[in-house]
Parts: structure tokens; C-alpha cells; sequence
């Protein structure tokens, strides 16, 4: 029998056959579906015709089964348990879980956030294994909904619908600038951080869109440098008095978190703002996917 021919028949009348030959009795069977008996038996009288077979007789108050009957029960033991496990909810554990998780991430990402989650995520689940892949802002849906990819950790920019999201936390902005730098040494204002030119670099994950919004009545920013990567932009930053914007966390890193090897001093803009960071992906959270929400969120 074909597949399609499968799919024509109503096999919810074969849960029934078992149930049927379990109870032998239309009552009982009827009350086990939570069906009336009148429907148990129009149910009954189905199956009499999907099998060809009178399948039961009546002997007093019992259903007696035939050997069709019987037969079929048997054949259908290892199918139906097999549809009990497939559909009944899997208890997730972690350490035993050996799946490879393909995560859309950017530079700021990987150095801010999941050096410090990865060892928190392998303590529960030592088997996983990780790839990442640079995040395409503008085909992000493409990337998670055609590609391979599971998850994406940023701000996103564009419409995601209907990809399933959810916040990790909130990440403010601070300015790097030279100890050499005009400011280095006083407290900057809003005049200061426009009158000075600027370097951007795409690692500070939706900086640029939330320094836009909070200056849209201001005067435009000269922007002298747009990098990819930030060592790019601290390569010159000596050479010219730039102010560069970035993640908060990210600016820790390299002043105040690692001050005997950054040459930059940090500041913090006086209109200190923040932005949702997020997950994007395809699937509904299950629990395997769960631990990585969880872990990197578990840092904001």
C-alpha cells in the first residue's frame, strides 16, 4: 500500500481495536476515548469495514475478539509504542546531549559574551559542539530560515517575523579614546562627542542605529573611519583624535578590563543610552537550544 493510500484511512480506528481488545466491551472502551457508547460503536463498525473482519462477538456482556482481531493487535504493539515515545515530551539532559550548534554571531559577540558563556554551557553539556558564522544583518531571516544556522546572537535591524526571538538583556555604549586625546583627561559632554571626529566599526553590535536615534535632532557626527574589525580603527586611533563608540561591556575590555595592554583610556557619553540585545531563530525554543539562551543570557 502506498504512503498516500496510508494517509486516506483514518488509523486513529486501529488505537481503537486495542483499546477494544484490552476492555472487550464497548462501555469500557468508550469510557477509556471519552466517547459515548453509541459513538464506540459507530467506531466499532468502522473498523468491522477497514478490516473486513466482524472482529468481536458478543458473548453475554463481553466482547469476544477474532483471530483477525487478535492478529492485528499484536501486529500493532511495536508501532503504537514507538508513537507513544516519538509523541510523548523528551526530558532534556544536558550532559548527554552530543548535537553541533551552528550560531550567526558577530565580532562583539565573540569576544564579550560567549568567552564567558561557553564554559558555563560545557559544565552541563560537555559533548555539544559550536560553529560560527558571521551574522548578515540584512539576510539575517535568509540565513536562519534557508541556511544552516540555529541561532543568532544580535540587535536585529530589519524585520524578522516570523522567526521566534527573545531578549538576552540590555547593552550600553561607552567612547574609547587615545590617553593622547583631547579629552582623555576631562569629563565629555554632548558639544565634545560631536565637535570630534569618529571611527565606527561593525563589531559594536546596533550601535551605530541607537546613537542615531538619540542624536536625531543633533548636529551629524564627521565619521573619519569605518572598520570591520576594532583593531582596525585602534591601529590609527594615535595618529588622530577619533572617538570610537561602542558596547559598554566591549569598552571594559579594553580599557578598564585589560589596562596593562590597551593603549586607550574609557569614557562614557553624558546621553548614556542602551539597546535590547536578542536571539533570533527559526524554531520554537526547545529545551537543547534552551541551554544556550540561558547560559548567554545569564550574563546581563
Amino acid at each position: 500500500m502506498k504512503v498516500e493510500e496510508i494517509y486516506r484511512r483514518d488509523l486513529n480506528l486501529l488505537v481503537a481495536l486495542q483499546v477494544l481488545v484490552e476492555e472487550r466491551s464497548v462501555s469500557r472502551a468508550a469510557e477509556r476515548l471519552n466517547l459515548s457508547q453509541s459513538a464506540m460503536s459507530r467506531v466499532l463498525g468502522r473498523l468491522r469495514c477497514l478490516l473486513s473482519d466482524p472482529l468481536f462477538t458478543h458473548q453475554g456482556q463481553h466482547l469476544v475478539p477474532t483471530e483477525k482481531a487478535l492478529s492485528v493487535n499484536r501486529a500493532l504493539d511495536d508501532p503504537i509504542q514507538s508513537l507513544r515515545q516519538l509523541l510523548s515530551p523528551i526530558d532534556f539532559a544536558p550532559k548527554f546531549c552530543d548535537q553541533t550548534f551552528t550560531i550567526l554571531t558577530t565580532d562583539y559577540a565573540m569576544q564579550t559574551i560567549l568567552p564567558f558563556a561557553l564554559p558555563r554551557i560545557y559544565q552541563e553539556a560537555p559533548n555539544v559542539a559550536f560553529e560560527f558564522l558571521p551574522l548578515q544583518d540584512e539576510h539575517l531571516k535568509e540565513q536562519l530560515t534557508y541556511g544552516r544556522a540555529d541561532l543568532a546572537i544580535c540587535r536585529p535591524t530589519h524585520a524578522i517575523e516570523p522567526l521566534q526571538y527573545g531578549a538576552l538583556g540590555r547593552v550600553g555604549v561607552s567612547c574609547l579614546l587615545s590617553k593622547q586625546h583631547p579629552l582623555a583627561d576631562k569629563q565629555m559632554c554632548l558639544e565634545d562627542y560631536l565637535n570630534f571626529p569618529h571611527a565606527m566599526i561593525a563589531i559594536s553590535d546596533g550601535v551605530k542605529f541607537l546613537i542615531e536615534q538619540a542624536l536625531e535632532d543633533k548636529p551629524k557626527r564627521r565619521m573619519v573611519l569605518r572598520a570591520y574589525h576594532l583593531e582596525a580603527a585602534l591601529a590609527i586611533v594615535d595618529m588622530m583624535p577619533l572617538i570610537i563608540t561602542v558596547p559598554a561591556d566591549l569598552a571594559y575590555l579594553m580599557s578598564g578590563g585589560q589596562p596593562s595592554s590597551s593603549p586607550l583610556s574609557r569614557h562614557c557619553s553624558t546621553y548614556q543610552s542602551t539597546t535590547d540585545l536578542s536571539y533570533v531563530s527559526e524554531w520554537q525554543q526547545p529545551n537543547s537550544h534552551s541551554l544556550l539562551t540561558q547560559n548567554v543570557g545569564g550574563f546581563f
